[in-house]
């Protein structure tokens, strides 16, 4: 992986007003291609990191220091416009809560065409074919009538793969998925796990998943970095950390897992291959 340009490399320190140091010098690199798993417990840092690669870290009224190289373009230079035309076309995003992300008072059809127009043009018929394609891509109905739902006629489940839909509209180099799975049932949390999956093999998306359950992060990703007290404290292949973890707090970690991460590993491969299109996912 090494011999092939980083798709994302950084530096980052962060603060809040009343909050200082909540990240210290964060570095690492992420591939084309690659899942990166990022966990932590909360109050780690993980969400500022995912907000601070965004440029979005101001909402919050936090502040950032360092560098952030992204496709060979120094973020950090870029003014907000340009960040504007980045997000959702090259930066794809992913939140925890997708009922609380999509706007209530527009038909699901809606948003997904403002997501749409944002980057692109296109004549009506061929948004709505790019929209229902996507939408098959994440195993929801590609039909017209899921376009005149609400957000509050769909499942948490639905909503989510709406959430992660729009975040593809675009093909992004980039998807970074902050949590996206702890609002969700046990169940429709393995599904969403083997969503990323193919997603990530059909159209080599890179993830970045942000995450504080060490059991789905060491089923889903090809490296591991430890967010602990704002810094890294372990960056590695998944299966070298699950197998020879290096870190007493990555060491703790492990050791509270009721099952060996390993087997989590193997199940969701299998999982993955035999995998069929749910007619109506959760």
């Amino acid at each position: 992986m090494s011999a092939t340009p980083p798709l994302l490399s950084l530096r980052l320190s962060a603060d809040y007003p009343n909050k200082p140091n909540v990240l210290r010098d964060v570095s690492f690199e992420m591939y084309p291609g690659e899942i990166l798993g990022l966990i932590g417990q909360s109050g780690s840092g993980k969400s500022t990191l995912a907000l601070a690669i965004l440029r979005l870290l101001h909402l919050r009224r936090g502040g950032q220091r360092g560098e952030i190289w992204f496709q060979g373009r120094s973020l950090m230079r870029l003014s907000e416009r340009e960040m504007r035309a980045l997000r959702g076309r090259e930066l794809g995003l992913v939140l925890q809560s997708p009922l609380s992300a999509l706007n209530p008072a527009l038909r699901i059809g809606t948003q997904l065409e403002e997501a749409w127009r944002a980057h692109a043009d296109g004549s009506r018929d061929a948004v709505r074919s790019a929209i229902l394609e996507t939408l098959s891509s994440v195993s929801l109905p590609a039909e017209a009538a899921l376009l005149r739902r609400y957000p509050s006629q769909l499942s948490v489940g639905q909503a989510q793969r709406v959430l992660i839909a729009m975040a593809i509209l675009h093909r992004p180099a980039l998807l970074i998925a902050d949590e996206p799975t702890s609002a969700l049932d046990v169940i429709t949390q393995a599904e969403i796990l083997q969503l990323f999956v193919r997603l990530n093999r059909e159209f080599r998306i890179a993830i970045l998943y942000v995450s504080h359950d060490l059991l789905s992060v060491a089923s889903l990703c090809h490296r591991i970095a430890i967010l602990h007290d704002g810094e890294i404290v372990e960056l590695d292949a998944a299966e070298q950390i699950l197998r020879s973890p290096q870190h007493p707090y990555t060491r703790r970690l492990i050791s509270s897992l009721p099952s060996h991460p390993i087997a989590m590993r193997e199940e969701l491969a299998v999982a993955t291959d035999q995998a069929c299109v749910p007619a109506e996912p959760r």
